[in-house]
């Protein structure tokens, strides 16, 4: 599967790295501790089989994060479904014609990760850490897509 994923601005990131940081230093599960290359914030538009008739992305788009809330089992912060945002991803949605996309646009939940697999029991510890986070408010400035087969990453 083949990934699109917009990325935060250089003032975005940081705050988000920030969190990533806050997490680790409380002790609580946090993306920081990924060491993959790859491993950027980022908001994941949709996966696709192929992203053959992806269009062009129009960038940048306004980007508001927050409150911090699970996900499951991830920490994620929000992100504001602004309506360039939604435009955006039901546009590359429509363009990627075939079943194998996901998620359509009534299933989206706009996001950026914090945490992956958040012991339930550090649920409620990992959301208080961030009751104080004031919306972190910037621009998605690029795009890559991650292909999860080879764990490469290409600049769209």
């Amino acid at each position: 599967m083949h990934t699109v994923e917009l990325l935060l601005d250089e003032r975005l990131e940081a705050g988000v790295r920030a969190s990533w940081r806050r997490l680790s230093d409380a002790g609580l599960p946090s993306l920081d501790t990924h060491r993959h290359p790859t491993n950027r914030p980022h908001l994941t538009l949709l996966s696709a089989a192929s992203l053959a008739g992806r269009p062009p992305l129009a960038l940048p788009v306004e980007a508001e994060l927050g409150p911090a809330r699970m996900l499951g089992r991830a920490l994620v912060l929000e992100v504001r479904p602004a309506p360039a945002l939604l435009r955006l991803q039901e546009q590359v949605w429509a363009a990627l014609d075939g079943g194998d996309r996901w998620p359509g646009p009534e299933a989206w939940v706009p996001h950026v990760s914090l945490a992956l697999k958040v012991p339930e029991d550090r649920r409620a510890a990992a959301v208080r850490l961030f009751g104080d986070l004031e919306p972190l408010r910037g621009w998605f400035t690029a795009a890559r897509s991650y292909d999860t087969g080879s764990r490469a990453v290409v600049g769209l």
